[in-house]
This record gives C-alpha cells, sequence and structure tokens, in this order.
C-alpha cells in the first residue's frame, strides 16, 4: 500500500505542493491507524489471571520500595564523590522525549511530503512501510510519555528534598507542579519506552539500548531527582506502553502480526537493496 491509498484526493495531492502532499498522506495514514482491527486475538497475551497478578506483585514491589528503600537511597547518593553527580548531570537530560520525537515526528513529515508520482508499485510499498515504522517508533515513546506526564501530576509525590525534608510519603495531588511530579519518572519512562521499541525493530542493538536505559534510571537516582520506587514505575510504564502500541499496531497488521501464539511479530523490514530503488525513483529527473 502507498501511505495515501484509499484517499480521493491522492491524485490532487501528489500533483500539488509538498505541504499539500503531506496533509493528505498524514491524513491517510491516521485513518489506517484508526482502522479497525484486522486480527481476532486477545486483548493481551496473557490471561486475566496472570495480568491481575503481574500487576499486584508491580505494586508490591513498588510499595515495598517506599518503605525500605526510597530514603535509604537518597542518603546514600549523598555520601558520593563529587564526580559521580557531576558525571550523570551531563548524560540525564538524553532522557527527554524530545531526543526522539521531534527527529521522528519531522522525518515522518518529510516522508508524507515526498512526490510519489515517480515511485514504482515496489518503492510506495517501501516508502509505507518505512513510514509505519517511523509512526510506531513515535506513538510507543509519546503514548507512554503523555500517560506519566498527567498522571504523575495527579498522584502528586513530592520528589526527594522538596523543602528540605526528606519524606517518601509526602504528596500533594493535582497541585501541577514539577516538585510535586515525581512518581513515576518520565525521564526513565521514555528511555524504557526507546529500549523497548527501537529494540524491537533492531534486536542487536538491545545492548546498547540496555546501556542507555540502565544510565537514565541511574541518573534519576544520583540527581535525587527521583527515589528509587518512582524509577521502577516508570521503567514499567515505559516498557508495558510500548508494548501495548507495539500491539495496537499488530491487530491492525501495521507492520506487525499476532502470531498463534497471541505475541505480535515484526513484518521483515525493507531490504537494502528496496531502500536503494526507493532513494534512485525519488532522486529520478
Amino acid at each position: 500500500m502507498s501511505a495515501a491509498d484509499g484517499s480521493n484526493g491522492r491524485t490532487q495531492a501528489e500533483a500539488g505542493s509538498p505541504p499539500r502532499r503531506c496533509a493528505v498522506h498524514v491524513e491517510a495514514a491516521v485513518r489506517w491507524l484508526l482502522r479497525p482491527q484486522r486480527i481476532q486475538a486477545p486483548v493481551w497475551p496473557f490471561t486475566l489471571r496472570r495480568t491481575a497478578i503481574a500487576g499486584g506483585i508491580a505494586v508490591a514491589v513498588i510499595l515495598a520500595l517506599m518503605v525500605f528503600v526510597d530514603a535509604a537511597e537518597v542518603r546514600a547518593v549523598g555520601r558520593l564523590p563529587h564526580w559521580v553527580p557531576w558525571f550523570f548531570d551531563q548524560i540525564t537530560d538524553y532522557g527527554k522525549s524530545g531526543w526522539f520525537l521531534w527527529p521522528l515526528g519531522l522525518l515522518f513529515l518529510a516522508l508524507a511530503a515526498l512526490d510519489q508520482t515517480k515511485l514504482t508499485r515496489w518503492s510506495q510499498a517501501v516508502l509505507a512501510a518505512a513510514m509505519v515504522r517511523v509512526g510506531f517508533l513515535f506513538l510507543a515513546i509519546a503514548v507512554p510519555g503523555l500517560f506519566v506526564t498527567i498522571v504523575k501530576r495527579m498522584i502528586g509525590r513530592a520528589r526527594p528534598l522538596v523543602g528540605g525534608n526528606l519524606d517518601p510519603f509526602r504528596y500533594a495531588p493535582f497541585i501541577w507542579h514539577a516538585d510535586y511530579a515525581s512518581l513515576p519518572s518520565g525521564h526513565t519512562t521514555t528511555a524504557f519506552s526507546v529500549l523497548v521499541a527501537f529494540g524491537t525493530l533492531w534486536p542487536r542493538a538491545r545492548t546498547v539500548l540496555w546501556i542507555y536505559a540502565l544510565a537514565i534510571l541511574a541518573s534519576r537516582l544520583v540527581l535525587t531527582a527521583h527515589y528509587p520506587s518512582d524509577v521502577v514505575a516508570g521503567a514499567l510504564t515505559g516498557t508495558v506502553g510500548a508494548l501495548m502500541v507495539r500491539r495496537y499496531f499488530a491487530l491492525r497488521r501495521l507492520g506487525f502480526s499476532v502470531g498463534a501464539d497471541g505475541v505480535p511479530h515484526q513484518f521483515p523490514g525493507p531490504s537494502k537493496r528496496r531502500l536503494k530503488a526507493l532513494a534512485r525513483d525519488l532522486l529520478a529527473p
């Protein structure tokens, strides 16, 4: 399929200006994304009982960290050599979602603005596959991030040492202030959604992605921006959120499909030969 399949405005769009093409192709992509699922499969590859057990264990772990670990960890990092916080301060901002969402969003718009009248049917399919993957990466990072941005301010947990006091059970729900937006950790949510999303498409990169995710997680602790329970909650949210986005795509056969085992499987990506052919078609006079 091409990015604009099913759109009556496709011919006009591809004959028009890049902004016009971009708008029509983005509209078509949204329609594909919102279409009914093509595969009848369970909402989640686990039974309700197993899901409830996993959720209960996660909550129990987070509560145990709040009671037994959070305050002790903050006191411990205060005794670290000065160079350790300095080092983590240099890398912690790479856990912000903007480092990923802006490039992915701009890349998606650039692909949508391409003139498809030059492309063969195979090249159109390659372009559509590339757009699906870029869209998946964007949403797998954006959806958990947006969820956490709202929920953490509703919960209103105070960050460590706010007001000069160390109280892991200090809360001010719905205050919508950065000092009371500790649970879950947004940076850690982003880091683990990046780990899952990029690791799904490029499994060989998972070692590097794990290093990145754990480094961001550690930075939030060392800089006393979060408690251990905050980063664990963020890691779980980013992981589960990205997996849910992947399953949403799979149920609609967008880059993925759901196997007989109930687990999403990635469709083969465009080969280097197909990508080179696409580039030649686009650069042809």
